[in-house]
């Protein structure tokens, strides 16, 4: 459910679940932690990789996390624990990359998936995508993404757009903020990405490293580190109460 793909000094991850609208599962969060330390780490053949792209097959970059999978998990929900959990991981590790990260997101990028564009270096979207966070509505707490959201669009912004469980399209994203390039149609994203990541890849290498990991000096890593695992503490809070418990199995009624 996760494909690696190197193409020259690029290496993309590819959500391969098109089916499901690459819904998130604990694995596919794992995969990606993975892929992407395995580029901070810069071993082998992974010390060529200049540049990720991180995209989804299909229609849609991703749907947020596989609720399925949750569905007889029981009060101690250990799947969406472990989802929460997760991209948490995925989002810390993708900042902490020393190479630029771009992603494709076409089509949507709903909850767990939107999450997801706050771990970024550069995130390229098409004018009619669907964007938001409402997981509000199962009685769960988006706050694991609000540390990064406030980073990338401002605390007035992220405010709103957390409690607010209507989702947005790539336009309004763009003009928060939380997008960074706009095209017009889902089938230019791609294209549009893979220059971007492409472009970023053939400068210099430790010019791009200093720049990043300054950039997250200046926008203060290290206390971000200390609201991040806060704000997945009290995502996790909520999990296994009796409100989200309910919502979550009307889910399937």
């Amino acid at each position: 459910m996760i494909r690696i793909e190197d193409d020259g000094t690029v290496r993309s991850i590819v959500f391969d679940r098109p089916d499901k609208r690459n819904a998130l599962t604990p694995a596919m969060l794992d995969g990606l932690v993975a892929a992407v330390r395995a580029v901070t780490v810069g071993k082998g053949d992974d010390a060529a990789v200049r540049a990720i792209l991180l995209r989804g097959e299909g229609k849609s970059f991703c749907a947020g996390f596989d609720l399925d999978l949750c569905k007889d998990d029981g009060p101690e929900q250990p799947t969406m624990l472990a989802l929460l959990s997760g991209l948490s991981s995925a989002v810390e590790a993708m900042r902490a990359c020393p190479r630029p990260v771009v992603i494709a997101c076409q089509g949507a990028a709903v909850a767990g998936g939107c999450a997801l564009l706050g771990g970024a270096d550069y995130v390229i979207a098409d004018r009619g995508a669907k964007l938001g966070y409402p997981v509000v509505r199962l009685g769960i707490s988006p706050a694991v993404s609000a540390p990064f959201l406030i980073d990338g669009v401002g605390a007035g912004n992220a405010r709103r757009r957390l409690l607010d469980s209507e989702l947005f399209d790539g336009a309004a994203g763009s003009r928060m903020g939380l997008v960074h390039e706009l095209v017009e149609t889902r089938d230019e994203v791609l294209p549009a990405a893979a220059d971007a990541a492409r472009t970023m890849a053939s400068r210099s290498v430790h010019g791009m490293k200093t720049t990043k990991a300054w950039a997250l000096v200046c926008g203060g890593e290290k206390k971000m580190a200390g609201r991040a695992a806060r704000a997945l503490d009290t995502s996790l809070s909520l999990v296994t109460g009796d409100e989200a418990r309910e919502r979550l199995a009307a889910v399937w009624k």
